[in-house]
Parts: C-alpha cells; structure tokens; sequence
C-alpha cells in the first residue's frame, strides 16, 4: 500500500500555495494558483487544483489522508471557521465545512502565522524544539507560539498576535488593527520605511538611502539593511529604533514563554544575519538572564514552504480521529 500525502495549504492575498508532502514532512509536489479576492471561489479553486495535481502524478484522491490550511485572521480551531479575514471580505466564515464538501477530504483550519511557526517547529529553524516564538516580519507583523509542542490559540482565536503589542504607547502612528503605536506600525517592512523616511525628514544629512529616495522616489525596507550594513548614519539609527522594539517586545513574550528558539520569518527576515544580531543584543539586555540564556534567535530557513509545511502537519497530527 502506498504511503498517504498530506495536502498543505497556505491562503495568501495574492496567491495561494499548496503541497503535497509525505508524512515525515518531506516535500513531494508544489505549486500555487491565484487567490480569487472576492473569496467566494476559494474552497473550490482549492479543490479542482487537488484533483488536476493527483490527475497529473497519476494518483488517485486515497493517496490523501486530510488538508491542514491557514488562513488570514483569527480562527477558531474546533469548528474551523474564519472569524474575519478584512482582504477576503469573510465574516465568521466555515472554511473547514466548505473545505470538506469541496475536497471530500478531512481538513483542519488555524491562522497562517501559526501554521508557518508549526513548519518551522518540524522542519526549519526551530529544529524539533517544543517552545517556540515564530515572528514574521512583512507587509505586517504576524506570529505564531508554540507551548510544548502546542500552538497558543487563546480563548477566541487571537493568541500569537505579536504584531499587537503596543510599542509606542503614546504618539505612535495608526495600525490596520484600530489601534496606535502597535509593533506591527515599527517593524513591518512597511513600519521600516516609514521610520526611515521619518529620520530623513528631521535630519539634512548626507545618506545613501536619501540618494536612493531621489533617485528612484522610493525606499525600501531592503535599502535600509543594505545602507545601515555599508555604514550609512540614518540607515543605521532606523534599525536600531526598529530592533530595540521588536528585541523588547519579544523579550517581554520570553519571560512569560522560556522559548528554546525564537525565528524571525518573513520579506525583511532577508536582511539575514545583520538583523538577527541587532535584535538578539537589545533581547538579551531586556530578557530576565535565565530566559535569555535558554533562548537561540534563528532566521527562518523555509521561506515559502513554512506555511504549507506546517499545514500538513497539523493534517498529520489533527486528523489521526479519522
């Protein structure tokens, strides 16, 4: 009899990715379609894609044991259903139901971070270790904690939203969320920019990232790593601003955890080795010793593939009741 796939399934604004991975979490088949934006064709997307990947590899539907998915926003994990994804125009939405009926496959729900800081548990930075903070720097900020091997949903969903914290709890500038000052406004590539442009505007000194804000009539979150690294003055008073917060914030969620390994994920998590020293120096002046010392900083090692990776893992572990 041939091994059972696992369907991995990772919902984002552009495109959705999906997998099929064996159940040690190897990688057998990947691909992605688009992300239909008014939501209303998703779950059948999701299922004709399936059915043309098996048709394709010359597999049938009993090769698939179950789908894990992630979806954008807070999610209840018992019923599956998306309590508001403000992209997709969903509303207390029965993903898990549609899903079923679509793929006649059992499926399990979570949030997207989460299932990115599961992927990284089994098959990335996170090495197999069972206290973990995944922290994914974007558009946004999303995050994903895992307590002994569980992830931290909270009473209504909204467990691990790292992007939250309050940052600057007076003054700071306006977050998606409703509210101000929230870390997701500092240290998001979008947060990046918007600091740097901020330093340039008070100062009228020379920088290489004023040069390429001339030139191009944009700044990236990118040029700002990649200027501070060259030794460029503003470039490098935005990344200490930026990971002094996220270095605080994350040293605060620690103390409470005693997490074994903290991965930053994420576009900006590029900036590789240089962000992750800065950040580690502010986590470990903040961090109480003993915490710190138990704590390894990590960059992410499976990019794209987190999200799908740790959806089959949660179909894996999930869907033995089947």
């Amino acid at each position: 009899m041939s091994e059972k796939w696992l369907v991995g399934v990772d919902l984002g604004g552009t495109t959705i990715k999906m997998a099929f991975i064996s159940l040690y979490g190897e990688m057998v088949s990947k691909w992605e379609i688009p992300t239909d934006k008014t939501g209303k064709t998703i779950t059948m997307d999701i299922a004709k894609a399936i059915d043309a990947k098996l048709q394709e590899l010359g597999e049938t539907k009993s090769r698939l044991a179950g789908i894990g998915m992630g979806a954008p926003g807070p999610v209840d994990l018992a019923s599956g259903l998306v309590y508001q994804t403000v992209n997709l125009g969903w509303l207390n939405y029965p993903l898990k139901d549609h899903l079923e009926v679509e793929t006649g496959l059992p499926a399990v729900i979570d949030n997207d971070a989460n299932i990115a800081a599961i992927g990284e548990m089994w098959r990335g930075a996170g090495d197999g270790a069972k206290d973990v903070i995944l922290v994914t720097l974007g558009t946004g900020v999303g995050g994903g904690i895992i307590s002994n091997g569980n992830v931290i949903h909270g009473v209504n969903g909204a467990g691990g939203e790292i992007g939250h914290i309050t940052s600057i709890p007076e003054g700071g500038a306006p977050c998606n969320c409703g509210k101000t000052g929230c870390l997701e406004t500092v240290a998001s590539a979008t947060g990046i920019v918007r600091i740097a442009k901020e330093k340039l505007g008070e100062s009228d000194q020379e920088s290489l990232l004023r040069n390429a804000w001339k030139e191009t009539g944009e700044i990236t979150s990118k040029d700002v790593f990649e200027f501070a690294a060259k030794g460029d003055a503003i470039a490098q008073e935005t990344v200490e601003f930026v990971t002094f917060h996220l270095g605080l914030a994350l040293s605060s969620l620690a103390n409470g955890l005693n997490p074994e390994k903290i991965v930053i994920g994420g576009g900006v998590s590029k900036a590789g080795e240089y962000l992750r020293v800065h950040v580690e120096k502010y986590f470990k002046k903040y961090a109480f010793p003993r915490v710190a010392e138990g704590a390894a900083i990590e960059i992410a090692t499976l990019g794209n593939d987190a999200g799908v990776i740790g959806g089959a893992w949660l179909a894996k572990t999930l869907l033995t009741e089947y």
